[in-house]
């Protein structure tokens, strides 16, 4: 499976941007999908999560209340909605999927994944 994320940019504090996570397979939507960040000199750390069902999501608790995860079947896309954005929020986003069931446990772990997309930067700054 070949991920692709886009959507990136700079924005200025309290803006917002929408990630997008496509993959090549035509059954994407069979996969739980995750999104982390890496911000430099820093580990990669969990931002959210998606079962494949869509029915249940996980996140990170420094970007709850402000990312959205949804699915978009019809673009075969999972999207990362972004608001209330803060410099802190600056890092590579990438996106992953695993074609397994999701935990709150596993959501949060990167090698629970088996596939990667090359991820995008996200620049916060006035």
């Amino acid at each position: 499976v070949q991920l692709q994320a886009s959507g990136g940019g700079m924005v200025p504090p309290g803006g917002s941007l929408r990630l997008s996570c496509g993959a090549s397979e035509s059954d994407f939507s069979m996969y739980a999908v995750g999104w982390f960040r890496q911000a430099p000199g820093r580990e990669r750390s969990f931002v959210g999560a998606i079962r494949w069902t869509g029915e249940m999501k996980y996140y990170a608790d420094s970007v709850k209340g402000r990312f959205t995860i949804s699915r978009d079947r019809a673009k075969n896309t999972v999207d990362l909605l972004m608001n209330s954005l803060k410099p802190e929020d600056t890092a590579v986003y990438f996106c992953a999927a695993v074609r397994a069931h999701l935990t709150l446990e596993t959501s949060q772990k990167a090698d629970f994944y088996d596939y990667w997309g090359q991820g995008t930067q996200v620049t916060v700054s006035s």
